[in-house]
């Protein structure tokens, strides 16, 4: 693998992961558009375990102060102070994991075999509808208002997401703005839940990664560029939803889904 495609491919995930566009799918897709099938499977997942652990880390620089304030609010009954409402959201966050967490142990090798091209296309069209839907429901809750209901609800919803073409943030966004969630407090909360979903795959995959010291370098690459474009991507979308509607990114799936197909009609590739 070359340090160019490394830096190609953690430049798509880190704008693919936090945009609801689904990483996953933008990485299959770019492998598959320019025929980078130099890894094998076992170091392909290796790499996209790195480069999402760089979106991690660039997502934890942008959120690092609200990470600090519900970090240092949930902790707070170990000081023998009083559980806050920020305390009660910060473990609400942390539950969310849990849905995708067992599908993701339990059905993971089940998911892997549906990550074919078209498979992949159609769920991005038929999940970017349906964020379309959502997002048309009132805003009428804030940030602080995080339940653990909904907690549960999207963290199902990012389970879901284990599925290429799905979009974490896209389908933790669906749910949020089905349960009536402000966009920015959406946005805000879906990246926040997202953090302990990411590392404890992260961590989970390295377990039993066996790395060439030849990949070290692409790997390294990747997961460094993948960090300061998933900065940028959370910078930009907490930015344009405070103006925007979801609906960009909707037709953006829809087109990019559309010309996949068109493109396995015509054997192109």
């Amino acid at each position: 693998m070359s340090v160019l495609h490394a830096i190609v491919l953690g430049i798509v995930q880190g704008l693919s992961e936090f945009f609801p566009i689904s990483s996953s799918a933008h990485l299959e897709l770019t492998r598959w558009l320019f025929g980078w099938e130099e890894l094998t499977g076992e170091l392909e997942t290796s790499f996209d375990v790195a480069v999402h652990l760089g979106t991690l880390v660039g997502a934890i620089a942008y959120l690092r102060a609200d990470i600090a304030k519900y970090l240092v609010a949930g902790l707070a009954p170990l000081r023998r102070k009083p559980l806050t409402n920020d305390g009660r959201v910060g473990w609400f966050l942390v539950a969310s994991a849990v849905p995708a967490g067992l599908v993701g142990v339990a059905l993971t090798d089940q998911i892997n075999d549906l990550d074919g091209i078209a498979v992949i296309a159609v769920v991005l069209i038929v999940f970017g509808l349906l964020l379309l839907l959502a997002d048309r429901m009132p805003e009428r809750r804030g940030q602080d208002e995080f339940t653990l209901r909904d907690a549960l609800l999207m963290g199902v919803g990012q389970a879901v997401a284990l599925q290429p073409g799905v979009s974490r943030s896209g389908a933790a966004l669906t749910v949020s703005r089905l349960l009536g969630f402000e966009r920015d407090a959406a946005v805000r909360l879906v990246f926040l839940m997202s953090l302990p979903v990411i590392a404890g795959a992260g961590l989970f995959s390295l377990l039993d990664a066996d790395i060439p010291s030849s990949f070290l370098a692409p790997f390294l690459w990747g997961a460094a560029t993948s960090a300061v474009t998933g900065w940028v991507a959370v910078w930009g979308m907490l930015r344009l939803v405070r103006s925007h509607s979801f609906t960009p990114f909707v037709w953006y799936r829809v087109i990019l889904g559309l010309g996949v197909l068109s493109i396995l009609a015509t054997n192109w590739r």
